[in-house]
């Protein structure tokens, strides 16, 4: 089934850029979806056996408390 999406026109014109002669508009998304997903991939795990996601935690609580949350 085909849907119908809006973009402005800088968003036409930056998949227009990415799009090869042979390629529709929705093999450039599909793509762009596809490298956004192996990116979070890569990404997942990353910190399992350290302390960082502590870390992030209690910096984090400390930027809320400095801007008086």
């Amino acid at each position: 089934m085909s849907k119908t999406i809006r973009v402005d026109d800088e968003t036409h014109a930056a998949l227009s850029e990415l799009r090869g002669e042979e390629e529709t508009y929705d093999d450039v998304i599909t793509s762009l979806l596809e490298q956004r997903r192996e990116t979070v991939q890569e990404g997942a795990g990353l910190w399992e056996g350290t302390d960082a996601a502590e870390s992030a935690l209690e910096a984090r609580k400390r930027m809320k408390k400095g801007v008086g949350e």
